[in-house]
C-alpha cells in the first residue's frame, strides 16, 4: 500500500504540478485582497476535488456506456500524459498555462478565477482526470481506492498551500528554479505514462497472441 501511495502521489503531483500553478495564480490575483485570494484558492481546490471524485467513481461506467475498454483508455491516457510530459520538459506547458492565464486577466469581466482557469483546466484537467481513472481501473479494491484518494488529497493540500503562498513563493524560488523542477517532473511523468501504455498494450494484445500461437502467456512475456 505504501508503494501504491507513493506511485499515486508522484503521478498526481507531476500532473497537477503545484509549483507550476503557483505563479499562474499569483499573476491572476495580484490585484485581489488577501482574503479574496485565500477564498478563491480554497474554492478552486474544493471544486477540483469534486470533479476528480466524480470521474474516479463514475468514469469507468461512462467508458462502459460508450463501449470503450479500460485497456484502450490506459493506452490513450498514457499517450496523453506522455504528451504533457514532453511539453513540461520543453516548457511548452508552462507557456500555454501563462497564455491562458493572460487571456483571463485581460478580461475585465472575470473576477473569480477559482473555477476557470484554476479548478479547470489547470488542476482538474485532462491529465489529472485520466490519471485518477487509470489508477482506479488498475486497482479495483476499496483499500487501494482509499490509498489513491489519500494521495490525491495530499497533493491537493500541497496545491492549496502553493496557491496561498504563491506570491512569496515566486519571489523566494524564482522562475529559473521553477523551470528546472518542471523539467525534472516531466521526465518522471514520461516514464509513468510509458508504463500506462505498456500495461494497456500487454492487456490488449497478449491474450490475442496467446490464442493465436497456443503458447502460454509466460512464454510470450519471456
Amino acid at each position: 500500500m505504501l508503494e501504491l501511495f507513493i506511485s499515486a502521489f508522484i503521478t498526481f503531483f507531476v500532473v497537477i504540478d503545484p509549483p507550476g500553478c503557483a505563479p499562474i495564480y499569483a499573476s491572476l490575483t495580484s490585484d485581489a485582497s488577501a482574503k479574496l485570494r485565500r477564498d478563491m484558492a480554497i474554492r478552486a481546490i474544493i471544486i477540483s476535488a469534486i470533479i476528480l471524485a466524480i470521474f474516479a467513481l463514475f468514469g469507468n461506467n461512462l467508458l462502459s456506456g460508450l463501449g470503450i475498454t479500460l485497456d484502450a483508455f490506459r493506452i490513450a491516457g498514457g499517450i496523453m500524459l506522455f504528451i504533457i510530459a514532453l511539453e513540461m520538459v520543453f516548457e511548452k506547458r508552462t507557456q500555454r498555462r501563462e497564455d491562458r492565464a493572460q487571456e483571463v486577466a485581460d478580461d475585465d469581466a472575470v473576477e473569480d478565477v477559482s473555477v476557470f482557469p484554476m479548478a479547470m483546466p489547470m488542476i482538474a484537467g485532462p491529465g489529472s482526470i485520466a490519471s485518477i481513472m487509470l489508477l482506479f481501473s488498475k486497482h479495483d479494491d476499496l483499500e487501494s481506492h482509499l490509498v489513491i484518494g489519500g494521495a490525491l488529497t495530499a497533493v491537493l493540500l500541497l496545491t492549496l498551500l502553493a496557491l496561498l503562498a504563491a506570491g512569496p513563493l515566486i519571489k523566494l524560488v524564482g522562475h529559473r528554479v521553477e523551470a528546472v523542477v518542471t523539467r525534472l517532473l516531466g521526465v518522471i511523468l514520461a516514464a509513468l505514462a510509458a508504463q500506462f501504455i505498456i500495461d494497456g498494450v500487454k492487456a490488449s494484445f497478449l491474450p490475442v497472441l496467446q490464442n493465436a500461437s497456443g503458447l502460454p502467456l509466460a512464454a510470450l512475456l519471456g
